[in-house]
């Protein structure tokens, strides 16, 4: 099975029965999935007019009770960020997954980059957080779709999935769990009288239940800052309430949401920490070094943001020399790294930013 294919398929799964698209490389057979086999499950598959609409469409989709997600790649990412805010804002859950292929612009259309880092983690307006996972491989293509949705659902966030060309066109064997398998978490739910629903006050777990429209709870969803109610609210003391709502739902929730993968940690002079295609090689790189009798180990990036910077300081502290690699020119994930282990620290990069892979013969040449 395509990695693009799986995550089809780890929606399905996980529930999901609306999604709106506008086809692009090199996300589309997320979309060919969906237009075959939504309608055989009940769902709704609708081809819209652009990303804009696509971003629209899922945010309605969810707010009438309906687990959404859209796909998409480069500059249909960048179309989508103004209606991401707003399901940021809204508190709006649904998944976005965000095929990452070489840029800037229209850049090389069908090669892999890894660049949308920063993207995906400031790429709207305002102050925020979000929370966004990477996969390595078709199986975690599938098993992290699960989990985005349960994520999603269960924090009322919007939820981003940031493969890269190599993972959402590589082909590997991969077993579909049985139903029930996997946890499928479903938003909560409002069991108050209806006329006392306030949309947006939050239970002691930072997170407040979500009625759908059409139900016997009528509430309002806006774009602007709002009150418990939904309705506009401009006092500056709602708006501190509200930042540190969007904020602090997630950062309570630290310790379920980032998610990391540890290869021959234990006794690592060096640490490559890598996420998604680059993890592959990373890991072949550091099994060569063994075989060199140089202890090296690999440090797995599975949640992008929140990032994972006590996981970082715990393994690099220990390290004599950490390898950051990843398909980008700036470093972008480097840069988290260097905030967390400091400037003293021998932190190295292997970058590519030609539209081709990183191998692991890239990386030893850091080494020598």
């Amino acid at each position: 099975m395509q990695g693009n294919q799986a995550m089809a398929e780890g929606a399905f799964y996980a529930g999901a029965r609306f999604y709106a698209g506008y086809p692009i490389t090199p996300s589309s057979e997320i979309a060919e999935e969906c237009s075959r086999k939504m309608p055989q499950m009940g769902g709704v598959f609708m081809q819209m007019e652009d990303e804009i609409a696509s971003m629209a469409a899922i945010i309605g989709a969810s707010l009438a009770g309906a687990k959404s997600f859209t796909a998409t790649s480069g500059p249909g990412f960048s179309l989508m960020q103004e209606n991401l805010g707003l399901a940021v804002m809204g508190e709006v859950p649904c998944v976005v997954i965000n095929v990452q292929r070489s840029g800037p612009s229209t850049g090389l259309a069908t090669k892999p980059a890894q660049s949308d880092v920063m993207q995906l983690r400031w790429g709207r307006h305002g102050d925020q957080m979000v929370i966004a996972l990477s996969p390595a491989s078709v199986s975690e293509c599938f098993s992290l779709t699960v989990t985005a949705f349960n994520f999603a659902e269960k924090f009322r966030v919007p939820v981003i999935l940031a493969p890269d060309e190599v993972i959402g066109h590589l082909r590997e064997n991969v077993r579909i769990p049985a139903p029930g398998e996997l946890e499928v978490i479903d938003r909560k739910k409002p069991s108050g009288p209806p006329e006392k629903y306030k949309p947006f006050a939050a239970d002691a777990d930072g997170v407040a239940p979500l009625a759908a429209y059409g139900s016997d709870y009528i509430f309002h969803v806006s774009s602007s800052m709002h009150g418990p109610d939904g309705y506009s609210n401009n006092n500056p003391a709602n708006a501190a309430w509200r930042v540190d709502q969007l904020h602090r739902k997630i950062e309570r929730h630290r310790e379920e949401i980032v998610l990391t993968k540890t290869f021959d940690t234990e006794d690592a002079d060096i640490l490559l920490i890598a996420f998604g295609a680059t993890t592959r090689a990373s890991r072949a790189a550091a099994l060569e070094l063994r075989k060199q009798g140089i202890r090296a180990g690999v440090l797995q990036l599975i949640t992008l943001w929140p990032f994972a910077d006590q996981e970082v300081a715990a393994l690099g502290q220990r390290a004599r020399t950490v390898i950051v690699t990843e398909m980008n020119y700036s470093g972008q994930v480097a840069g988290e790294v260097r905030k967390v282990l400091g400037a003293a620290a021998d932190i190295r990069q292997v970058n590519k930013y030609n539209g081709q892979i990183i191998t692991p013969q890239d990386i030893l040449e850091v080494i020598r």
